[in-house]
Formats: C-alpha cells, structure tokens, sequence
C-alpha cells in the first residue's frame, strides 16, 4: 500500500533528511513478513531451545534494538541494512514484551489487546498533533523518525498480543490460523486499491502481517505430528534469515525501494471524499464481521491451539492430581502397551543423558514428543487429568535435554520424575 506524500510542517530545511524508510512497494511487505516471521520463531529458539528464558532475552534484545535503533537514527536517509536489521529486532522485542505480560505476569489476552491499541492511538494521535501527517513518505526529522519506530514497536507489540488471543479463542491449528489475517490483509488491500485512505490502510496491514508473518514461522516450526511442517524454530530462523539478506542485498544494489528527494513521487490516486467515506465503513463492516467470527469460533469445542503451541496443557475438570494419583490413573486408564513404550523411552534416554550422549538422548526425547504427541487425543480422552499431569512433566524433560548446554543433573532429575509417574 503506498501512501500520497505529504509536505514537512515542521523544523527547518537544514535539519531534514533524505527520506528514512523505504518506499512501499511489492519488496517492502516481502520482507516485513519475512522480519515477522524471523521475530517469532528466532525468538522462540533463543528463549525455548537455548534455555536463556524470556525475560533474559527480553533483555537482551531491548539492549540490541538500543544500539541498531541508535545507528538507524543517527544516518541521513534510507539506507537498507540497518533499517531492516532495525525492523527485525524490534519484530523481536515487541514479540518478547507481549509474551513476558502473558506468560510471566499473566495479564489476559484481550486486556493486552485492548491496551496495546490504546497505545498505538495515543502515538498516532500525537504524532498527528505534532507533525501533521502519519504518512512515513514524511520521515525526514528526527522527531518524526522516532514516533515512526515507536508506532512500528507497539504494532509488533498489538499484532503479537491480537494474533495470539485469535489462537486462544479459536483453537485454529498452525496452517488454519495462517488464512485468517491473509484473508484480511488481502480485503484491505482491494479496498486500498479501490480510494480507501492510504495512510489507514498502510497501517492495518503493517498490524495484520504480525500475526501472519507469527502464524506462518509457527506452521514451518511446528512437528509434523501436530500438523506442522516440522522445520524447527532454528531451520525456520536460517531460511528466513537468509531470505531477508538476499533481499536486502538485491534492494542495496538495485535501489528499488529507495524514495528520491524529502518525499515520494504523487501516485495520482485520489480519492473523492464520498467514495473514502464508503469504503471506511466497508472496513468497519469487515471488522465487526471478524469480531463475530471469532466470537462464534470461540463457542466450539476446541482445545486453545495457544496453550498447546506453547507446551500447557489444556485445562480439564477435577483438582489437579498429585503425583501417587497420576501413577495410578496412568496405569489403569492408559494402555499397558502405550506406557511401556513411553517408558522405555525415557529409560533409553536417561541412560544416554548418563553416558554423555547429548545428541543421542536428544533424538530419543524426539521420539518420547512425537509418540506422546500421536496418542493425544486418545490418552486425553481416557483421562484428561493424567494426560495432563504427564504432559507437564515431559515438557521438563524436552527442555532439560534439548539446552544448549545440557546440565545432566537437570535432565537425570526430570526423567526420573516421569519414569516415577509411568512405574
């Protein structure tokens, strides 16, 4: 979506800068759904599969988004690497600030939700008290470059906290959940082309390509078990990694992105006022019917494809069992043959944890996740109380096996307890 320039209202000549983003082209949301991409599943691998833990990485990358913000900020124009380094980090730490409310201070979903949107429309709106113009064919000071990153950081933010809360109330599976805001994306881009308000629409689709650019790193990353295309957070990262560079390599060379001068050249496209009137209610009609979606999603029996994404299990009725009551629920509820399996398993793979065979025991923790993960819906059905309490102990152990620098008395310490439930 490309968006009509707007002349600089504010601070002196001397003091503008060549424009400082890109031009809106076909490259531009390319590589946005890349860097979207790239922040959900580099993001997981760093917290989940290297063990840092999410605050310690939310911190690590508000130090890294610091410096490359600081870099991006001090050049004179546009220039490709920084600023799309810029944009994958903090597609990053947005991710990470909405997760650390969720998962560690367990704030619900849609209040995130409602307050990141808040947000973002006390930037806007006090960008447009300032500057006049929300348009980014505008970001040629200083001040109006730094309400730009701040308004990119509250939509990753937003988008984060929107599309996960889509999960929870849906239950839409890894590839499912991909056409949602595809579909929705695609609705605001006809409406665009057809004289919607460019500026609106360029944003709703920066908020939308979050939670697309999220569900699709999720569909690669996820096991092929859980209907995934079982690539792993870090092969997801690499590919998408590599994609972004070569991109940002063809845009350096080619300068197909770059806008000529303090503003972007008129696209001629002018709307009446009539006509952006009908199709902002068109949008707001598109909004309420969504809202309905997911209101009638939500009333279905589902399993929140959230919790299961991020290794909870789903609530079940009952009082949480002890470990003695989850023994014997697991041993009368369970099929002797499916226990003696998972067993099995997890005594292979503590003995290879106790020989040193990191890389063994992690391959053999595979086989426990993707056995455990095939039998799901049926141990669940049988007992939902055990399923859960021994789902919450394997979670331990793939964790403990899988760190980047595996501490054997952490493993040694979690299989034991799952092998104490199993018998």
């Amino acid at each position: 979506m490309t968006q009509h320039p707007t002349t600089v209202e504010r601070g002196d000549v001397a003091r503008q800068m060549l424009n400082k983003v890109p031009e809106v082209t076909i490259w531009f949301w390319v590589i946005k759904i890349l860097c979207t991409t790239v922040g959900e599943s580099f993001a997981d691998w760093i917290n989940m599969t290297l063990g840092v833990g999410l605050v310690n990485t939310a911190i690590l990358f508000t130090g890294i988004f610091a410096v490359v913000l600081t870099v991006q900020m001090r050049l004179r124009r546009y220039v490709p690497f920084p600023y799309w380094l810029t944009v994958v980090v903090v597609s990053v730490t947005g991710t990470l600030y909405t997760d650390i409310l969720t998962d560690q201070l367990g704030v619900p979903l849609w209040f995130s939700t409602t307050v990141f949107a808040a947000l973002l429309a006390v930037v806007f709106g006090v960008w447009w008290a300032r500057e006049r113009t929300l348009s980014i064919h505008s970001i040629v000071t200083v001040p109006r470059e730094a309400f730009y990153w701040l308004a990119v950081l509250v939509t990753f933010a937003l988008g984060t906290a929107a599309g996960d809360w889509t999960l929870e109330l849906t239950g839409w599976g890894p590839g499912k959940s991909v056409l949602l805001p595809l579909t929705l994306i695609g609705i605001v881009t006809l409406v665009w082309r057809l004289g919607a308000n460019e500026v609106l629409t360029f944003w709703l689709a920066y908020i939308l390509t979050r939670p697309l650019g999220a569900n699709i790193g999720d569909w690669l990353a996820t096991p092929s078990s859980e209907k995934g295309l079982g690539l792993g957070t870090f092969a997801t990262s690499i590919v998408f990694l590599a994609a972004i560079l070569g991109t940002v390599i063809y845009l350096s060379v080619s300068r197909a992105d770059v806008i000529e001068g303090h503003d972007a050249r008129p696209t001629g496209r002018y709307a009446r006022p009539e006509r952006q009137k009908a199709l902002l209610g068109v949008l707001v009609a598109v909004g309420l019917a969504t809202l309905g979606l997911l209101a009638w999603a939500n009333q279905q029996p589902h399993t929140s494809a959230l919790a299961a994404e991020e290794g909870s299990a789903p609530s079940c009725s009952g009082s949480p069992l002890n470990q003695s009551q989850a023994k014997e629920h697991v041993a009368t509820s369970f099929p002797a043959e499916s226990v003696s399996n998972y067993r099995t398993i997890a005594t292979d793979t503590l003995a290879l944890v106790e020989s040193g065979d990191d890389a063994g025991a992690s391959s053999r923790a595979t086989d426990l996740e993707t056995a455990w993960d095939d039998e799901q819906d049926s141990l669940q059905g049988k007992d939902c109380q055990a399923w859960t309490y021994v789902d919450q102990q394997i979670d331990p152990v793939l964790s403990a096996v899988r760190a980047s620098h595996p501490d054997p008395a952490t493993e040694q310490q979690a299989l034991n307890d799952l092998l104490a439930t199993l018998g």
